[in-house]
């Protein structure tokens, strides 16, 4: 009766509703202001990121509106009432929209006693774990989850027995200073974890952490129909240039099957379907099909005995609606395609050899089979979905199947100017672990096969580089 009542009011939902089709017209947009194709808006307010796009059919538009339900659906545990059943019993977050506010990227704690909530912690231990993945942490799994069923949640709503959550940590910040070649500094910072209470005994030694922060999430239906004989003749013309591009092979659960990882900041999911399932149940301790048990390693009892919301809880046409809104939701368009600046700072962009990773231009499928507005589609996401290795000042020492310690997908820089206005931030929150508050910042921790990029931005006089991160806060 539950899913039956949840399914007739999903299905009511106005088709205009919280502005999803207010967005600006297409046909105002020249081609070069079109970042997406089809999937542009020209919006570029707050709601930027969570925009349907323009001319999508009708029956397509009820499933993205449904699917944007699920995002913002809070999780609460059986039997409490106010949101789905499922949640926990340990987890970080009860809703997706908690750490991708408005479809945009998350933000790390700010002080030593904030409780991470968008930035989380991966963990595993030496060797490979099942398809070749991580070796789960035997008390922890491969991530830690910093809250508990601990009699209330969040809004103070009765959680039954008491679960404790597996360890609390916490950020603390050290800076440094680095100077561009005519004097002028910039403060740079890094992120140290510092160890509250570990419920499960020591964390142990040998036990290898990696920070992630929960990352955009507009265009990603158009990178995952991207060819896979696209990027690998990426990575053949990258190879003169003296950079290693290389595509990750991850384990495709859906499939049973190796695919090339697109997804995450090692790449290592190869889908957005897989991202979600392995989000809910790494973030929300949410179970579906395609990962049917509780995130309770053996010496966490009281986890274990928990009974579950449903069985899946995520139900599988939830699962599908979430997919094809994540798939679908547009690409605010490019901006300012007129000034100088900008033409200036995408001759810079190239000069200094930042495209030859973050590849200005890719082109989709010409045949997709969920959705006809991703087929054939010129994509200026700035990407090129390989691995890439960054140096020692952004390695996390840890592996994700084929990605070394040092290894990081490249980041699409699509919308990248939009951040502080979907935040209502005042800075920005870039690279894996979120230490960057400015493009500059960004750029100026590159290192390894990008340092040649690097120590040229570090080499521009003032006013190319302000040309340069001008043309970045516009794309």
């Amino acid at each position: 009766m539950y899913r039956m009542l949840k399914f007739f009011a999903v299905a009511a939902l106005p088709l205009v509703a919280a502005g999803v089709i207010a967005a600006g017209g297409l046909d105002g947009l020249s081609e070069e202001e079109r970042s997406a194709g089809v999937l542009t808006v020209a919006r570029f307010d707050e709601h930027a990121f969570d925009q349907a796009p323009e001319g999508m059919p009708y029956r397509e538009l009820q499933t993205f509106l449904r699917g944007r339900h699920h995002f913002n659906q809070r999780w609460v545990q059986f039997p409490s009432i106010g949101g789905d059943w499922g949640l926990g019993p340990t987890f970080i977050t009860n809703k997706c929209v908690a750490c991708h506010e408005r479809a945009g990227r998350g933000f790390p704690p700010e002080t030593a006693t904030e409780d991470p909530l968008a930035l989380l912690m991966r963990v595993s231990i030496p060797g490979e774990g099942p398809h070749g993945g991580p070796n789960p942490h035997p008390h922890y799994g491969d991530q830690i989850q910093n809250q508990g069923m601990m009699g209330q949640d969040r809004d103070d709503t009765f959680l039954g027995d008491r679960v404790p959550p597996e360890a609390k940590w916490f950020v603390d910040w050290e800076t440094s200073t680095v100077a561009y070649t005519d004097g002028e500094t910039v403060a740079l910072r890094r992120p140290r974890i510092r160890w509250g209470q570990t419920w499960f005994g020591p964390i142990g030694e040998q036990t290898m952490t990696s920070l992630r922060l929960a990352q955009p999430i507009q265009g990603l239906g158009l990178l995952e129909v991207v060819p896979e004989e696209a990027l690998l003749a990426i990575a053949a013309a990258q190879k003169p240039l003296g950079y290693n591009g290389r595509l990750n092979r991850v384990r495709d659960d859906i499939n049973g099957t190796t695919a090339p990882g697109r997804f995450g900041w090692k790449a290592n999911e190869p889908s957005v379907a897989q991202q979600i399932a392995a989000a809910f149940a790494g973030d929300l301790g949410v179970t579906s099909d395609l990962y049917p048990h509780m995130n309770c390693p053996p010496v966490q009892v009281d986890c274990a005995g928990q009974p579950p919301g449903n069985q899946p809880e995520l139900i599988e046409s939830d699962w599908k609606e979430l997919t094809f809104w994540e798939q679908l939701l547009a690409v605010p368009a490019r901006r300012n395609v007129k000034d100088p600046r900008f033409v200036r700072g995408a001759a810079l962009f190239r000069q200094i050899e930042c495209a030859v990773c973050h590849v200005p231009e890719l082109r989709t499928a010409d045949r997709v089979g969920h959705s006809k507005l991703l087929a054939g589609q010129t994509v200026r996401a700035y990407t090129d979905l390989l691995l890439h290795d960054m140096g020692e000042g952004l390695a996390d020492g840890r592996p994700d199947y084929l990605a070394g310690p040092r290894d990081w997908r490249t980041q699409p820089l699509w919308g990248l100017g939009l951040t502080r206005v979907v935040s209502g931030r005042p800075h920005m929150a870039l690279l894996h672990d979120g230490r960057a508050r400015t493009i500059a910042e960004a750029i100026l921790w590159h290192g390894g096969e990008s340092e040649r990029s690097r120590e040229k931005f570090r080499a521009l006089p003032k006013a190319q580089r302000e040309d340069l991160l001008f043309y970045l806060e516009s794309i």
